[in-house]
């Protein structure tokens, strides 16, 4: 096992051994929650935790940035965290030093379920257990099938193992030619920069690995990966991810990403990344201008519910959307979730305003203890056909399955094509409505093939 403690400082929020713990509040900005906007600040003074569809309320159009504070945190800080000061609360690592992790403080802040209350108990996940007081300020505290309490909170579920389920489904093990490193696909490459996150999804494809020590942010073991990189010229594309990137400290994401930007081949460089929705306290200016100096520098998103997009969420996309940086969002399509048309519609329309496109809806992938978490294919598909044409383009992701043994994404989308009819093309729109579109070309090629085949017959 790597030793963190290599030519750079220890990962933010856990300083290593001889290493004293970095203050909070002690960087050049305003924290999020400095500034006030008491417009907007009524908007969210409202808001009660959600159902599926939502409710969280919309910032106004002609708002560049929303109010700091969603409407939960202020109270939520008071009532758990009393000593905490504003400044500490809006500070990424005192979010961190201060994530609730175990059964004890669960208990103080949410009425358990008997399964949530076992499964803390029992320590058999593969997964272990994290939540910063951010985002657990936005679960219901009394009703365990809230859609956020859902996606962090273990259940005795997590224990029981489907058939077709694994640990590893998408046999990303078996594509990594440096430990850290995944080579599937011919130009581009996933690096494990690190196992740790601010918050665990319960539904996370590498629960085999994160939290668990095994991928450690050491020099030596970044350096390995970035020579490999550089000795394969057709590697053009590098995501980042882990764990989650952007927990590191500035100093230790800028000393991986400009190394990598030095490699000449190396044409982007994404950061996948849930931190705008779990901890979005950590997009500072100060990360921001660093991150910028390493366009083109493209940045994956991780949402999965309108309840996920408060005003701190609009901040930390803006914010990064100011600096040039394009965003995407991959969502996990979740049983009871977020399985329902009008609730990703709604997640969507968010994303939009935030400036992030929808990009991927992912079928939830096979992983050891998941059957509670995945619907069926149908239901993915009927949510692509109930957006298609009920709202903007942009609004609609690409539905994909990772194919499980490493087979990487297969999109899946309705079938809107009725058939062929003497040369014309059948099709049936959002509406139901059928329609046809010439195709002779189409019919030309067949003709031409027909006459080949019986010119060769004739030899």
């Amino acid at each position: 096992m790597i030793s963190q403690q290599e030519n750079f400082p220890g990962p933010a929020g856990r300083p290593t051994a001889g290493q004293k713990s970095e203050p909070a509040g002690e960087n050049d900005e305003e924290p999020l929650g400095h500034e006030t906007c008491p417009d907007l600040l009524s908007l969210f003074s409202q808001a009660q935790p959600c159902s599926q569809s939502g409710t969280v309320a919309k910032p106004a159009a002609q708002t560049k940035y929303p109010c700091r504070l969603n409407s939960y945190a202020t109270p939520f800080r008071r009532l758990f965290f009393r000593h905490a000061t504003h400044r500490e609360w809006s500070d990424w690592k005192w979010q961190i030093r201060n994530r609730i992790r175990k059964l004890e403080q669960l208990e103080q802040m949410l009425r358990l379920k008997a399964t949530e209350r076992l499964a803390m108990e029992m320590h058999r996940s593969n997964l272990p257990f994290g939540v910063t007081p951010y985002f657990m300020s936005l679960l219901s505290q009394e009703k365990s099938g809230h859609p956020l309490r859902r996606t962090v909170i273990p259940t005795v579920d997590e224990f029981m193992k489907m058939p077709g389920e694994a640990d590893d489904p998408l046999a990303e093990d078996e594509h990594s030619p440096v430990p850290g490193l995944v080579h599937r696909y011919p130009d581009r490459v996933l690096l494990l920069a690190v196992d740790f996150c601010s918050t665990y999804c319960r539904y996370c494809t590498r629960s085999r690995l994160v939290g668990h020590g095994a991928i450690q942010p050491g020099q030596s073991r970044w350096q390995r990966m970035i020579d490999y990189i550089a000795a394969t010229p057709t590697i053009r594309d590098v995501l980042v991810s882990g764990g989650d990137p952007l927990t590191l400290s500035d100093d230790r994401l800028e000393w991986l990403l400009a190394r990598l930007r030095q490699i000449t081949h190396i044409d982007i460089i994404r950061i996948g990344t849930k931190i705008p929705a779990v901890l979005p306290q950590r997009i500072t200016p100060q990360l921001v201008r660093m991150l910028r100096k390493f366009h083109p520098l493209w940045m994956s998103l991780h949402f999965t519910h309108p309840a996920e997009c408060t005003a701190e969420a609009y901040q930390a996309c803006s914010r990064l959307a100011d600096a040039g940086i394009p965003l995407g969002s991959q969502t996990v399509l979740l049983k009871n979730i977020n399985d329902r048309v009008d609730t990703m519609k709604e997640l969507f329309h968010h994303l939009l305003r935030m400036r992030v496109r929808p990009y991927y809806l992912y079928q939830c992938d096979p992983i050891s203890g998941s059957g509670h978490f995945r619907t069926s294919v149908d239901k993915g598909l009927e949510i692509i056909r109930g957006l298609r044409g009920f709202t903007s383009g942009y609004a609609v992701p690409t539905y994909v399955i990772d194919a499980p043994g490493g087979g990487g994404k297969i999109p899946l989308m309705p079938d809107y094509t009725q058939g062929y009819s003497e040369g014309n093309l059948w099709l049936r729109n959002y509406e139901e409505k059928a329609f046809c579109y010439p195709d002779q070309h189409r019919r030309n090629n067949i003709n031409k093939k027909k006459t080949g085949k019986n010119k060769w017959l004739s030899d």
